[in-house]
């Protein structure tokens, strides 16, 4: 075991380090480029395209399993939560207040990655039968060729190992641990409540999963940002100075004062982009399984992928970081949930450690279906179709087990296999760069100019 752990520390370095970090923000650099920067110029058209046809319940006509709408919630129910509660707070935390600064930068430029995501998981989808599969395995076997073929196997490994790990027991665990401190209840029944209603959406598939996060996702986001929000607005006072560190600590090199001055610039930028991919997910490639399910056209439903990483990062993350900063929790020395729950419990005395436990416990149900979907799709490019069964069984085993055991090795290890599964992906989205541009100008000027 020592061993492994040793191997895992290794890797886990190399997949979170400076070069391996620069790769990612510099492949949504080439795409923002390669696509004219797209997601600025055309900021106002997405979100006419998208929220506003939601609003309409106007549908595409396209094949697909789930509405596109359905397959953003679906694919937010797995980024929304636990990045956003805890993974900005550790930045915060590790980083500074300029960590948030590189998240936004991270979070611009991975909008360009999640429109390529999205927009390739749908054109490189298969439809066997009526049973759609696409993601990032099949956007590298149809997209890149037959020659490709262990690429794609190497991320369906990467990505199935992860959804035990990140998209599973590490959130039982972090639901039951929450839930034990503020309500008393034991751990173990946390778990058998989790497993269980896990079980009663998995089962039904990915529809039953869309249509579960369709209402549970708006509602508890609007929620949580609200919540935040009246905390930002009790201590507005506070926001200018909150906005003038973030600023301050992520340009200025006399921020960090005398020789670690270079330190704290470089510590700020590589845990604001590391935590920054870790809440929207931007370069992984996990979501664009489920956006691939999407009734929508390739260009179209990228633009979803635009407004995914916009909501989960530039929103809800820095609403999270303004109530960290203007109630002066970042000084308490936490990290984590914990920090942040700290915050909510000075900027709402009584309800908000409560409500963080709340929001915690929604999160985490919901990023476990999506992850489930995730897994199951990975093992199913590997294994065929008789694996759906096992795996679910298996998945929902590991529900109750994360949610008693002690975690710190599986955190350790998911972190390193969510870090792996994106050079695949990235290399897939580079080099198929070209056919993004396509699909971006053919639908601009074929459904924009009409």
């Amino acid at each position: 075991m020592e061993f492994l752990l040793t191997i895992n520390d290794a890797l886990n370095e190399i997949v979170w380090g400076p070069p391996f970090l620069i790769l990612l923000v510099g492949t949504g650099l080439y795409l923002t480029i390669r696509l004219r920067f797209f997601q600025f110029t055309h900021f106002g058209t997405s979100w006419k395209e998208t929220i506003i046809e939601r609003i309409k319940k106007t549908e595409s006509g396209e094949a697909g399993a789930i509405t596109g709408f359905q397959a953003i919630t679906s694919a937010m129910a797995a980024t929304i939560g636990i990045g956003n509660i805890a993974g900005v707070a550790t930045a915060l935390h590790l980083g500074g207040p300029g960590a948030l600064f590189w998240m936004w930068i991270t979070a611009l430029v991975g909008m360009a990655t999640k429109f390529g995501e999205a927009a390739l998981g749908v054109k490189y989808r298969t439809d066997e039968d009526g049973e759609i599969s696409g993601g990032v395995m099949y956007y590298i076997q149809n997209g890149l060729g037959k020659n490709w073929m262990w690429l794609a196997i190497l991320y369906a490994l990467f990505a199935g190992i992860a959804a035990f790990g990140i998209g599973n027991m590490v959130q039982s665990n972090t639901v039951a641990e929450a839930v034990a401190d503020d309500f008393g209840v034991p751990m173990y029944i946390t778990g058998l409540v989790a497993a269980v209603l896990v079980a009663l959406v998995i089962l039904g598939g990915i529809k039953r999963i869309a249509q579960v996060a369709e209402i549970l996702v708006p509602i508890m986001t609007v929620v949580y940002i609200l919540g935040a929000l009246v905390i930002i607005l009790m201590h507005l006072p506070e926001v200018p100075g909150a906005f003038r560190d973030i600023f301050v600590h992520a340009l200025n090199p006399g921020a960090a004062g005398g020789g670690a001055a270079g330190a704290g610039i470089m510590v700020a930028i590589r845990y604001g982009v590391a935590r920054g991919i870790f809440s929207n997910e931007a370069g992984l490639g996990a979501a664009s399984i489920v956006h691939a399910q999407a009734r929508n056209t390739p260009a179209k439903q990228g633009m979803w992928g635009i407004w995914e990483v916009f909501i989960d990062t530039i929103l809800v993350g820095t609403m999270t970081a303004l109530a960290i900063l203007v109630t002066g929790a970042l000084e308490s020395g936490e990290t984590g949930a914990v920090l942040t729950s700290e915050a909510f419990n000075r900027g709402l005395p009584g309800p908000g450690g409560v409500f963080i436990t709340i929001a915690i416990m929604v999160f985490a149900y919901t990023t476990m279906l999506t992850w489930s979907f995730y897994g199951e799709k990975s093992w199913e490019y590997i294994f065929g179709p008789k694996i759906r069964i096992p795996y679910r069984i298996i998945f929902l085993i590991l529900i109750f087990t994360g949610a008693v055991g002690a975690l710190e090795v599986v955190w350790d290890f998911a972190d390193t296999m969510n870090g792996l599964m994106a050079a695949p992906n990235l290399i897939a989205l580079i080099a198929l760069g070209g056919v993004l541009a396509k699909e971006k100008d053919k639908y601009i000027n074929n459904e924009l100019d009409k």
